[in-house]
């Protein structure tokens, strides 16, 4: 596994401030649900049916326990972290470089997992996972994880699909013989720089970087120049799913990294579009659903993080979003609409090619000291406004 996938329990914050798990109290047995369930998810992550009929994992579930699902949407980890942060919601669907952050901030609480019937069914290779896992303590339960891919529009690209990230980092004429200048898209969040690393890690070995989130300051260095020049071909930084998708559909955009959920939509609409995972490999999520410290309603909650487990639910969010569930059995076992193809369309099988998102910090395993989390925040912000 990579480097990115080591023991996170002794990090810091990038304030300095060392990671110190949240101290509330577990839960020890499920009582009478509360009525209510209040969510931050990611878009298209909690679906009752509005989008479309036939993805609902939400309203059985109200049937069943009479806990009412209100979700609010969040489009960057940062995002919810701040909505975690002022509180009034039970649960959030936390990636990797969040969950961290929420844990050393005391905003979530422990679960215990003795209360959630089917935890044994979660994937090994998530079940002791360092974004979430620490200190001997679950903080949360697995739900999808997914690389970000490489969308491109096949029009623009014919027979030759992109085998690089270079498309999108890298000034040059695409097989349509248009340059890609103006064409292209790029992440709107500060965790983007660490795809810019994980390109360098392949086209720049003599910088020496083992981890995208492990960056001393010359290789943080190299990053930032590389998005510099990237800032020069990018049309948008996007961090709004459905407006990439009306982007990719009616603005000409070529390429840009992204999420399976807006691939598979656009090509369920009939576009021109495909993804890859290119040589490079690249950066994903994981993500946990985590429980605030101060839940109003813990009950709800707990038999919510147990409903999401469901094989029927992770198959068909799995193919909703275009990830992979937590569950993998999920991708087999006909309960839902996801199949096994499927699920390896999705990347079940690249888990050793994805640099999973973490949180930045200065003290890190891979060298003495790396550039932390809010120095991303500030810099990437002057990178986006030409500096």
């Amino acid at each position: 596994m990579k480097s990115v996938l080591k023991s996170c329990t002794a990090l810091t914050l990038a304030v300095g401030m060392a990671v110190t798990p949240a101290m509330a109290q577990m839960m020890t047995e499920i009582g009478e649900g509360e009525g209510a369930l209040n969510i931050v998810a990611w878009p298209g992550y909690i679906e009752r049916g509005e989008t479309m009929a036939e993805f609902d994992w939400v309203t059985g579930f109200e049937e069943a326990t009479g806990c009412m699902v209100n979700v609010k949407t969040a489009n960057t980890s940062d995002e919810m972290v701040a909505l975690m942060n002022e509180g009034g919601f039970d649960l959030v669907t936390a990636s990797g470089d969040a969950s961290l952050r929420m844990i050393a901030g005391k905003r979530v609480q422990p679960v215990n997992i003795s209360l959630i019937p089917s935890w044994d069914t979660i994937d090994d290779r998530l079940k002791e996972a360092p974004w979430y896992y620490v200190d001997g303590q679950h903080y949360g339960v697995p739900y999808m994880w997914g690389p970000n891919v490489l969308m491109y529009n096949t029009e623009v690209f014919g027979d030759s699909p992109p085998t690089s990230w270079n498309v999108v980092f890298e000034p040059m004429n695409l097989p349509d013989g248009q340059p890609n200048e103006g064409r292209v898209q790029a992440y709107d969040g500060p965790i983007h720089i660490a795809d810019a690393a994980l390109y360098l890690m392949t086209h720049q070995p003599e910088l020496g970087i083992e981890s995208p989130y492990e960056l001393n300051q010359d290789q943080y260095d190299a990053a930032l120049n590389l998005l510099r020049t990237q800032r020069t071909l990018v049309s948008r930084y996007w961090h709004d799913a459905f407006i990439q998708i009306d982007d990719f559909k009616n603005e000409g955009m070529a390429a840009s990294g992204s999420w399976p959920f807006q691939v598979n939509l656009l090509k369920g609409d009939g576009a021109p579009i495909a993804s890859v995972i290119p040589e490079e490999g690249a950066t994903g999520w994981a993500d946990t659903t985590m429980m605030h410290v101060d839940a109003e309603n813990p009950n709800c909650s707990y038999m919510w993080m147990e409903h999401t487990l469901t094989s029927n639910l992770m198959s068909d969010l799995s193919v909703w979003f275009g990830a992979n569930p937590a569950v993998p059995a999920a991708c087999t076992d006909g309960r839902g609409m996801q199949t096994a193809e499927g699920c390896t369309t999705n990347g079940f099988d690249d888990f050793e090619r994805i640099s999973f998102w973490q949180t930045p910090v200065s003290s890190c395993e891979s060298q003495g000291e790396c550039v932390p989390y809010y120095r991303w925040v500030s810099d990437y912000i002057g990178v986006i406004g030409g500096r």
